[in-house]
């Protein structure tokens, strides 16, 4: 018989660690607090309590309607962006003290999106991830590469610095805590998914740049993401990947069929 000890998210299997995956919807910006709702009501029963946690990251406004929804259930509410200060004179902004304080668990921060049309840079990444962490939201924090990157050969280098300076200041205690999603840009809403062996390469390079900075039993412990066209028919090849533990999904997380990724064996 195999001895199981569930540690958080992590299972140690007969010395071997077993990240429990992580799924995690990000509705971008789509769907108001009344579709939000009709949506979390149908597709939370098909999701929730199953083999992989899973996320519904929605917008702002959307927040208290996906929260109502799924109250009752293993099925945890995130939201898309956050500011890193607490509090003051920055217009349209919304605060992680104001996301905790709704009841929300996670916050996407650094998705490329932010990056390439609101100029988030990796300095305004690290700080937004220390403040989610002083307010006990569990960042989803992603890395990714261009398509000029990759084909410059760049992408583990690129991926490489950006989470070192994401975590620049983290504890390791914290470290644990965050979940990191690898998007290439370039499969990001493209219909292009990177191969099995191109995510699950760049995804144990970011394993082993935490490792490098926190030691491998950390390391071991982080649940790593991957985002860019996930669906239903790529799911099952991507997430049986030995460094992906579930993914960051965008446009597929918002079609009925979304259960079929969380539900892909």
């Amino acid at each position: 018989m195999l001895w199981l000890c569930r540690i958080n998210n992590p299972i140690i299997e007969s010395g071997i660690t077993m990240r429990k995956k992580i799924i995690a919807g990000n509705w971008k910006m789509n769907k108001g607090p009344d579709a939000a709702r009709e949506f979390a009501v149908e597709m939370t029963p098909k999701v929730d309590g199953g083999a992989a946690d899973v996320v519904f990251c929605v917008p702002y406004v959307s927040l208290l309607a996906a929260l109502d929804a799924a109250k009752g259930t293993f099925v945890a509410i995130g939201a898309q962006n956050m500011h890193f200060e607490d509090a003051g004179a920055y217009t349209g902004e919304v605060s992680p003290g104001m996301l905790k304080e709704l009841g929300v668990k996670y916050v996407i921060i650094g998705h490329s999106e932010r990056r390439a049309y609101f100029g988030e840079t990796d300095d305004i990444v690290n700080k937004k991830a220390k403040a989610a962490l002083v307010h006990g939201l569990m960042p989803i924090l992603c890395v990714g590469e261009s398509l000029e990157q990759r084909n410059l050969g760049i992408t583990i280098e690129h991926v490489r610095i950006q989470v070192k300076i994401a975590f620049d200041g983290i504890s390791a205690v914290d470290a644990e805590k965050i979940v990191i999603a690898y998007e290439p840009i370039w499969a990001i809403g493209t219909g292009v998914t990177a191969t099995a062996q191109q995510a699950e390469e760049a995804c144990a390079a970011v394993r082993q740049v935490v490792a490098e900075l926190y030691g491998q039993p950390i390391a071991d412990k982080i649940r790593i993401q991957y985002g860019g066209s996930v669906t239903a028919d790529n799911a099952a090849e991507l997430f049986a990947q030995p460094n992906i533990d579930g993914g960051l999904v965008g446009g597929a997380s918002i079609k009925a069929d979304f259960d079929r990724i969380v539900n892909y064996q």
